[in-house]
């Protein structure tokens, strides 16, 4: 799985720790910056995300901001693009088997990099489970051709 990744200044400690740990892990990773700690505006990193993954170059994406919040609004206005921001547990695993989420958003200042990097380990793992969720995900969808 091919992975693309970006954050804003919030987010570049926690970015970095998590392109390390999932190259270590064996995933193909496209890093679309910060690569300095400067400030950026943060929908542009998030458009640069979700274009890799429109285009289907990326299967999935990870956004890290301060909260994880503004990443996860710039990126649901893409079309194709089913973000979410977690900080726990529960929320990283059931928003990829019930929502097919396809970006993950995190918080640099909200939550400590081990706990980023459990987070990120259950959203690459954890596969959707289909059936009465993917009508749901389609009547999600539809809501961005009205």
């Amino acid at each position: 799985m091919k992975i693309a990744i970006g954050c804003d200044h919030g987010g570049l400690e926690h970015k970095n720790a998590i392109v390390a740990h999932l190259k270590e892990r064996g995933f193909e990773v496209k890093d679309s910056g910060i690569c300095e700690n400067h400030s950026v505006d943060y929908p542009d990193i998030a458009v640069k995300v979700c274009a890799d993954i429109t285009s289907g170059e990326c299967e999935r994406g990870i956004l890290v901001c301060g909260t994880g919040i503004g990443m996860s609004l710039a990126a649901n206005k893409v079309k194709g693009i089913r973000a979410a921001a977690v900080s726990e547990h529960f929320s990283a695993k059931y928003t990829r088997l019930h929502n097919d989420s396809n970006v993950l958003c995190l918080g640099g200042r909200v939550i400590g990099i081990g706990t980023a990097l459990e987070l990120v380990d259950l959203f690459v793992d954890t596969e959707f489970e289909g059936g009465r969720h993917e009508n749901r995900v389609n009547k999600v969808m539809a809501i961005e051709n009205d």
